[in-house]
Order: structure tokens, then C-alpha cells, then sequence
């Protein structure tokens, strides 16, 4: 962590995404940032050009809200999330549905991909983290699971990893493929996955844990809860390091965490 003063950015309002009917829950760029996509609480997902604003394509499919969408690191895909229990696997360059991955029994809130993009992890209300081979994701029912993508029936998961006791909020891979999950139980576990190993779980927060983040050496992770408050961890010991208060923002919202990847910085956004 940097000590010294920070640095001075220059903020303004580059586009205008406008043509959602519902409130946007999530947003993310593609990896080489020429793409926008937008989760909507209108059932769909959106896909926009970075550069010019236009609205690609609008994919209906989910039967709720969309609460959460991610690309996979090459690009080739992206996965969505929704309160009707499913996430949705699509094809990037044909704006296509893939695969619906069944399997959670509440709102799933959040997915992730793996670095390598063979894996995604899901995870929400059901309290459950579910696995897929090729991506990952987590849920609401306190486990992680494992599935098979290329499988002819992929409705059938390989592996959950259990441990926490309250709905998984955020899901975060290492570079070398660690997963560590984040929940209203206000703990953060870190799995290896393909093993179904708890390596150490970090406790210390007093909300929801909102958001996470590994360092790029994975010697540390940033967690973030709803009481606008970070906290910095050793990942091999489970110490909390560093605790950062932050301004109060909106009631209910935690602080979104990013690590800078070749300086010891970590960024910190509000809703």
C-alpha cells in the first residue's frame, strides 16, 4: 500500500448509456475494453460500444431481473446472472446463448471466470457457490459448485464447496486460479478449487462483505463490506493487515475494490 498522498485524476462524464427500461445492476468492459455490457432489472443484458455509445444488442432469455454480468478473460464469452435462479452463458461474437446453467434454488448474484476462462464460479442467495468447468460461479445458498460446460447435460454439478453460513455476495479468482469467496456471513473464504480445499478464511468484518480483490502476487486480498469500511489481508496467515475507513456514501452500498497490477495501489469506488 502506497503511504504517500494520492494521486490527482481528472473526472468527467466520458458517455450516456440510456436506453435501459430498469435500474443497472451491474456493468463490466471487455478485456480489451472496446466492449460495455450492462445487466438490467429489466430481464436483459445489454452490449454497447465502448467508444461511440451505440447499443449493440439488447438479449432477453432471463425471466427476472439481471443482477450481475461478467466476460471471460479471452474475450470469447460472457455470463449473466438473474433472479429467476439460472445463469446464462453467451457467445460474444454471435450476441448468443450458449448454455442456461440450472442448479441454484434462489437469485444468483454473482459470477466469475477463472484466468485461464476454462472455469466459472457462481454464487447468491441460496447461499451456495456452484463451479463449472470452463467458468465459475456463486450463490445465495452458502456452497460452491463445480460443473461441466462441455458435458451434454451440464445441469448436474461436479463438485460445492461448503463452509459459509450466509449468502455469497462477491466471487474473486487469483491469477493462479485461487478462489475466494465473499458473503453475508461477513467472512471471506479462500478455496482451492479443483481440490475442494478451504486454505484459510478471513474474518473481521462487521457487515456484508460487498467486494474483493487479489493482489497479483496473491499474497494479499482487499475486502470491502457495507460499513464503508476496507480491510487488506495476509492470505497465508488470515491477518488483517490494514483497516480503511471511507466516507459514508449511499445507504446499503459497500465500496467497490480494484488492485492496481504492477503498483501496490489499491483503487476504491462507491456506487
Amino acid at each position: 500500500m502506497n503511504s504517500g498522498a494520492p494521486e490527482t485524476l481528472a473526472l468527467w462524464r466520458v458517455k450516456f448509456f440510456g436506453r435501459h427500461r430498469g435500474e443497472v445492476n451491474s456493468s463490466t468492459f471487455s478485456p480489451d475494453g472496446q466492449m460495455l455490457l450492462t445487466a438490467s432489472e429489466d430481464g436483459c443484458v445489454y452490449g454497447w460500444e465502448t467508444h461511440s455509445g451505440q447499443l449493440l444488442w439488447r438479449l432477453g432469455g432471463h425471466t427476472g431481473p439481471v443482477k450481475f454480468c461478467r466476460f471471460s478473460p479471452d474475450g470469447r464469452l460472457f455470463a449473466s446472472t438473474s433472479c429467476d435462479c439460472t445463469i446464462r452463458l453467451w457467445d460474444v461474437a454471435g450476441a448468443k446463448c450458449l448454455r442456461v446453467l440450472k442448479g441454484h434454488q434462489r437469485s444468483v448474484e454473482t459470477v466469475s471466470f477463472s484466468p485461464d476462462s476454462r472455469q466459472l464460479a457462481s454464487g447468491g442467495w441460496d447461499k451456495h457457490v456452484m463451479l463449472w468447468e470452463v467458468q465459475a460461479t456463486g450463490s445465495w445458498d452458502s456452497t460452491i459448485r463445480i460443473w461441466d460446460l462441455r458435458a451434454g447435460t451440464p445441469a448436474v454439478f461436479h463438485q460445492e464447496l461448503e463452509g459459509h453460513s450466509g449468502n455469497i455476495s462477491c466471487l474473486c479468482y487469483s491469477a493462479s486460479g485461487l478462489l475466494a469467496s465473499g458473503s453475508w456471513d461477513k467472512t471471506i473464504h479462500i478455496w482451492k478449487p479443483m481440490t475442494s480445499s478451504l486454505l484459510v478464511q478471513l474474518k473481521g468484518h462487521i457487515t456484508w462483505v460487498k467486494s474483493i480483490a487479489f493482489s497479483p502476487d496473491e499474497q494479499r486480498l482487499a475486502s470491502g463490506g457495507y460499513s464503508h469500511m476496507v480491510k487488506v489481508w495476509d492470505c497465508n496467515t488470515g491477518k488483517c493487515l490494514e483497516t480503511l475507513k471511507l466516507l459514508a456514501g449511499s445507504p446499503g452500498c459497500g465500496p467497490r475494490l480494484c488492485l492496481h497490477p504492477r503498483r501496490e495501489t489499491l483503487s476504491v469506488w462507491s456506487c
